[in-house]
C-alpha cells in the first residue's frame, strides 16, 4: 500500500512542480492524472520483462517531460516566452556560459552538477520501486484499490482531453507538453520554410544611401535597455532625470535629438536577434532563422552602407569567441574583445566598461573617412554589480587600468541575487550608467557629419520586468537618435519621434513599428541625396 501511494505521489510532484513554478499557481495544478494511472498500473503487472520495459519507457518519458517543463520555465523566466524544442535545445551552452559569467565556472559547474544528480536519483528511486520483484495482489485491498485508481484515472484523462473538467485542480502536463510541444515542431517547420522562402524570392535588394554620403553613422545597441527602463516607475525614477541631464547638456551644444520606440524580436535575451533584425530589414526572433538569414547570403545594412562608400566595422566587446557570423556581415573589420586593448580587469560577466569600449572607437577605430558602425554596449547586462560612476575625465580612460579601483566593487553576483529588490535597483542604475555613457560620448562625436542611432537591443528579462502592463509586457525599446545637423534628424520627427531624449509615453492601445524597419526606415529617408 505504502509503495503505490509513495510512489504515485512522488511522480505527481516531478510532473506538476515546474508548473508551480512557471504559472506560479500552486492551487490550480496539484494533480497529475498521468501519475495515478502509470503507477498503479505498472504495479499492477506481473514480474517480468515486459512490466520492466513499460516502467522503463514510463520513468524516461516522464524525464523528458520534465526537462521540457523546466525548460520551459527557464526560457519564461529570461526571454518571456515558451520553450520551443525544435529552436531551444542549442541554447544550453548559452545559459550554461552566462551561469559561469554570473557567478563563475566553478559554481556553475556545481549548480549543474547537484541539480543532474537530483534528477537522476529521484528516477532511480522510482526505477528500484516500479521494477521491484513485488507485485500488487489484485485480490486483496492493495490492488483493488490500484485497480479503482486506473480506472478512474483513465477516465478522468479521457475527459479531460474532451473539454471536461471535473477536478479543477488537476491537469494531464505530460499530454499538454507534449502536444504542445509537437504543434511547436510542426508550426516552427513550416514556418523555417516559409522563412526560407521568402529569402530566396522576395529579397531585399542591396540599395546605396546617399542621402548619408560623407556621413558616419553609428548604431549603438544598449543592453537590456526596454521601454520598463522609462515607464516603469522602478526604474524609470533613475532613468528619466538622468535622460533629463542630457538633453540640457546636448542642448546646450546645439546638438539635435529624437527620441521614439522600436519593437524589438526578442525579450531578456539573445541580443543578436535584434542586431540581425536592425541590419537586415528582417524579423529575425531565434537563433534558426538567424543561421538562416546568414548562410542566405541575404544583403544587410552593411551592404547599403558600403555601396554607399562607408567603411563598415563592429566593435564588439562581449564577442570573446571566433565570430564567423561577422564575417558573414561582411564588415570591414569586427572589433571583438581582445581587439579592443583593454588591461582593465572584467567585471563580472562584463569584459570591459562601456565607456571604454566607446571611448577605445573615438580614438582609435572611428577615423575622418565615412564609416558606419555597430557598436554593442554591454555594461548594462546581467549581473549588473558593480556600478561604475560615469568618468568626467575621458583623458584618463587611457588602457583601462583606471577601472580596476571597482574590479571587486559592490556586491558580488551570488550575494546580490539573494535580494530581488537590490537586483532590480542594480538593474536601473547600470542601464542609467550605459545610457548616460552612451549620452556623454554623443557630446563628443556629434557633429554636423554624423548620425547617432542609440536604441536597446530588448526589454531585460520578465524576472525583472514581470509583465503586468503595457510598459513590462511590451517588446518595444527606447530609440534615440542624435546629430549636430537638423536635416539629418527631420526624418525621425517626421516619422512621429518627439524630440529630445524623452520618448513620447507608451499608449497601450499604440502599434509599436518593429524593428526590422529601421533598415527600410534609412533606405526610404536617405535613399536620395
Amino acid at each position: 500500500m505504502g509503495r503505490l501511494w509513495v510512489s504515485a505521489l512522488v511522480m505527481n510532484i516531478i510532473l506538476v512542480a515546474p508548473l508551480w513554478w512557471r504559472f506560479e499557481d500552486v492551487g490550480g495544478r496539484l494533480i497529475a492524472w498521468e501519475a495515478w494511472l502509470a503507477v498503479p498500473l505498472i504495479l499492477l503487472l506481473p514480474r517480468g520483462g515486459w512490466r520492466t520495459c513499460l516502467a522503463v519507457a514510463w520513468i524516461l518519458s516522464v524525464l523528458v517531460i520534465t526537462l521540457f517543463n523546466l525548460g520551459d520555465v527557464a526560457t519564461y523566466l529570461a526571454f518571456g516566452r515558451s520553450f520551443n524544442s525544435y529552436l531551444d535545445v542549442p541554447l544550453a551552452r548559452a545559459v550554461f556560459e552566462l551561469m559561469v559569467g554570473n557567478i563563475g565556472f566553478l559554481p556553475a559547474v556545481i549548480v549543474t552538477l547537484l541539480a543532474t544528480l537530483l534528477l537522476i536519483a529521484l528516477f532511480v528511486i522510482l526505477a528500484r520501486t516500479l521494477t521491484s520483484p513485488r507485485r500488487l495482489p489484485i485480490k486483496r485491498l492493495p490492488g483493488l484499490l490500484a485497480g479503482v485508481m486506473v480506472s478512474a484515472s483513465a477516465v478522468l484523462i479521457t475527459l479531460e482531453l474532451n473539454g471536461q473538467r471535473l477536478v479543477e485542480s488537476a491537469r494531464v502536463p505530460m499530454v499538454n507538453t507534449a502536444m504542445f510541444q509537437w504543434q511547436q515542431i510542426t508550426q516552427t517547420h513550416a514556418a523555417r520554410k516559409a522563412f526560407a522562402a521568402t529569402l530566396e524570392d522576395a529579397p531585399i535588394e542591396v540599395q546605396p544611401l546617399p542621402g548619408l554620403s560623407g556621413k558616419r553613422v553609428l548604431l549603438t545597441f544598449v543592453e537590456s535597455y526596454g521601454a520598463a527602463a522609462l515607464e516603469d516607475s522602478r526604474y524609470s525614477d533613475v532613468l528619466l532625470p538622468m535622460l533629463d541631464n542630457l538633453e540640457q547638456r546636448l542642448g546646450g551644444q546645439d546638438i539635435q535629438m529624437a527620441s521614439g520606440w522600436l519593437e524589438s524580436p526578442i525579450r531578456g535575451g539573445q541580443s543578436w536577434l535584434a542586431h540581425a533584425s536592425a541590419l537586415s530589414g528582417r524579423k529575425v526572433d531565434n537563433q534558426l532563422w538567424y543561421r538562416l538569414m546568414l548562410d542566405s547570403e541575404h544583403g544587410t545594412l552593411v551592404d547599403d552602407f558600403k555601396t554607399t562608400g562607408h567603411r563598415t566595422l563592429a566593435v564588439m566587446p562581449a564577442i570573446t569567441r571566433a565570430w564567423p557570423e561577422g564575417r558573414a556581415y561582411g564588415f570591414d573589420a569586427i572589433h571583438a574583445a581582445r581587439d579592443l586593448d583593454y588591461a582593465g580587469p572584467p567585471l563580472n560577466w562584463v569584459t570591459m566598461p562601456d565607456q571604454y569600449t566607446l571611448d577605445y572607437t573615438t580614438r582609435e577605430l572611428l577615423g575622418d573617412a565615412p564609416v558606419f558602425a555597430q557598436i554593442a554596449l554591454i555594461s548594462s547586462h546581467a549581473p549588473w554589480t558593480p556600478i561604475l560612476p560615469v568618468l568626467d575625465d575621458w583623458s584618463q580612460i587611457g588602457d583601462g587600468r583606471v577601472f580596476e579601483r571597482w574590479e571587486n566593487a559592490g556586491q558580488a553576483p551570488d550575494a546580490l541575487w539573494q535580494d530581488f529588490a537590490q537586483v532590480r535597483d542594480h538593474y536601473a542604475r547600470s542601464v542609467a550608467y550605459a545610457v548616460e555613457v552612451a549620452g556623454r560620448w554623443s557630446e563628443r562625436v556629434a557633429d554636423d557629419n554624423t548620425l547617432l542611432i542609440i536604441l536597446g537591443d530588448h526589454q531585460a528579462a520578465p524576472l525583472i520586468t514581470g509583465d503586468d502592463n503595457v510598459a513590462e509586457a511590451t517588446f518595444a525599446v527606447p530609440v534615440h537618435v542624435i546629430s549636430a545637423d537638423p536635416a539629418l534628424l527631420a526624418p525621425w520627427l517626421a516619422r512621429g519621434f518627439t524630440p529630445g531624449m524623452r520618448p513620447q509615453a507608451l499608449d497601450q492601445d499604440a502599434e509599436v513599428t518593429h524593428m526590422r524597419a529601421l533598415r527600410h526606415w534609412l533606405r526610404e529617408d536617405y535613399g536620395q541625396p
